[in-house]
């Protein structure tokens, strides 16, 4: 483990480690860890923890973060009071419910190139706001497999992904963060789009599939090029030719102009 120490008034120390245990979790799924606290020279007051998920963390080293990094989309709950004779160690668990919503860092261990990170916030004895920060995985579900690998088959192929705070316009959602996938072609020639670009809006019973032709460098909905929306239920992977749908979603967007269609927002 690898203790940050904090420091209130008068110097009192606190030492802190957050251990995320679900690597990689899954969206819906349990994220489960724990907080452990140390208060090595004297009784320290914990008034409380707190937890932030948040997109663009840092790549750093854990506990050099400074708590202003990220943007936060969902706070787990840990703990209120409690005090720390000197000495002790105290191991607070981490059990929290991901939304269906939550981004994906990779799909079968291949990394997408987006940061979640798990901020742990501590309020003791005049220490206020001071954190622990950890890089979180999420692991792509086997809808989401499954339709990525039927792209692939087709000959698109996964090439990194962008996370943009906002929502999917006329959609239910939980966390507002879209996350976009860049599908690029590997066998160009094709009277079809050289890219894609792929929007997952999960839940429980399976997705909204949002596909149109790729504008990467476009971050607002409504300056993108039109997209179709499908949709795909967790229960169909192992029942439906994917294949085929794939097939069917790329020759509908082919035949999509490029500006984007007037009733969207």
């Amino acid at each position: 483990m690898v203790f940050k120490r904090l420091l209130g008034k008068g110097g009192v120390p606190l030492e802190i480690d957050t251990l995320v245990e679900s690597e990689p979790a899954l969206p819906g799924g349990l994220l489960t860890g724990e907080v452990v606290l140390r208060a090595p020279e004297r009784r320290v007051e914990v008034k409380s923890i707190s937890l932030r998920l948040v997109t663009d963390a840092p790549v750093a080293h854990k506990g050099d973060g400074d708590g202003e990094s990220g943007d936060s989309f969902d706070y787990p709950s840990v703990s209120g009071y409690f005090a720390l004779e000197k000495g002790e160690e105290r191991r607070v668990r981490i059990r929290h419910r991901l939304k269906w919503e939550t981004p994906l860092t990779e799909v079968k261990g291949e990394k997408l190139g987006v940061h979640l990170g798990l901020h742990t916030e501590v309020e003791a004895e005049g220490i206020k706001a001071r954190t622990d920060d950890d890089l979180v995985h999420i692991s792509a579900l086997p809808l989401h497999e499954t339709v990525l690998d039927s792209f692939a088959a087709e000959g698109y192929v996964c090439k990194g992904s962008r996370i943009v705070t906002a929502n999917i316009p006329r959609t239910e959602y939980h966390v507002y963060r879209r996350q976009s996938l860049l599908l690029v072609d590997r066998s160009p020639g094709h009277e079809r789009p050289r890219e894609l670009e792929l929007n997952f809006h999960t839940n429980a019973v399976g997705c909204e599939i949002f596909l149109r032709k790729a504008a990467v460098h476009e971050e607002y909905w409504k300056s993108k090029p039109p997209a179709l929306r499908f949709v795909a239920a967790h229960h169909e992977v192992g029942r439906v030719d994917f294949g085929a749908e794939i097939r069917r979603w790329i020759g509908e967007v082919a035949l999509l102009g490029d500006s984007h269609a007037a009733d969207e927002d």
